[in-house]
């Protein structure tokens, strides 16, 4: 199924790929109980670019992700961080690059209940053995706005203060994308709208590539792309996204799968 917008947006500028699948299928089980979740998707993720992976309930939009963050093995295709290709890599080796040049936020927060804040944002790097970069480090901590609860351990702050915590610890390795599913699915409207101005300023100010999938048009309306899967395959896009131009999209979506 291909959806044609009928008003496409301006061709995106030359950017490079951070990151890029390519023929990418992804198959769950056999028999009868054989799902294909991703059918032959090829898409570049923009360096220096914010943007959403959106579509129904069973489009693919999450497996698509966790292939190319690396936390699920493909079928079939290629996943590229840069020029490595991650399907070829040994599970060490695909640890290690996820560690060093991936950064992940869930919708959970995944924080580490007895730690601190700070403690929590700089985990990743104190288990491989490193030592934040201080100038960088007070440059997160400043973009995050929670220099004064860094001592505070997660319950004793709000959801959104915890998931700008996750947000920064996935920034604090300065990964070549990050990652980040349904951030705002756990918060209020205020919290999420203050975790999405994190992530815009982190594409703006510092250069980052983030990639979110979520299923809230206002979400989308953040960043600079929407891609859109319906049935395991890509869609379409929208560049320079509004709240009411992706409701159209997913209406238009849902009149061709009924």
């Amino acid at each position: 199924m291909t959806v044609t917008d009928p008003t496409p947006a301006p061709s995106a500028p030359a950017r490079r790929a951070a990151a890029r699948v390519e023929d990418l299928t992804k198959v769950y089980g056999t028999g009868e109980t054989r799902v294909v979740a991703l059918d032959g998707v090829t898409l570049d993720l923009h360096a220096g670019e914010f943007t959403a992976i959106m579509g129904r309930s069973g489009s693919g939009k999450s497996t698509l992700m966790h292939c190319a963050a690396g936390l699920d093995e493909v079928t079939s295709g290629r996943v590229l961080l840069g020029e490595v290709d991650l399907t070829t890599l040994k599970e060490r080796a695909l640890t290690e690059l996820r560690r060093d040049r991936i950064g992940f936020v869930f919708q959970a927060f995944n924080l580490v209940p007895t730690l601190t804040a700070e403690e929590n944002i700089t985990l990743p790097l104190a288990i491989a053995g490193r030592t934040p970069d201080p100038a960088w480090f007070d440059e997160v901590i400043d973009t995050v706005k929670l220099r004064d609860r860094l001592g505070h351990r997660p319950g004793e702050l709000s959801g959104g203060q915890q998931q700008r915590v996750a947000c920064a610890r996935a920034l604090m390795g300065q990964p070549d994308v990050v990652f980040a599913d349904e951030p705002t699915g756990n918060l209020d409207s205020t919290s999420g709208a203050e975790v999405l101005g994190f992530l815009r300023r982190a594409v703006d100010d510092h250069d980052q590539t983030v990639v979110m999938v979520t299923h809230d048009p206002g979400a989308a309306s953040w960043t600079d792309r929407v891609v859109f899967l319906a049935d395991g395959r890509v869609v379409g896009e929208l560049r320079e996204p509004t709240t009411e131009a992706v409701l159209e999209w997913m209406a238009r979506l849902a009149e061709l799968e009924a």
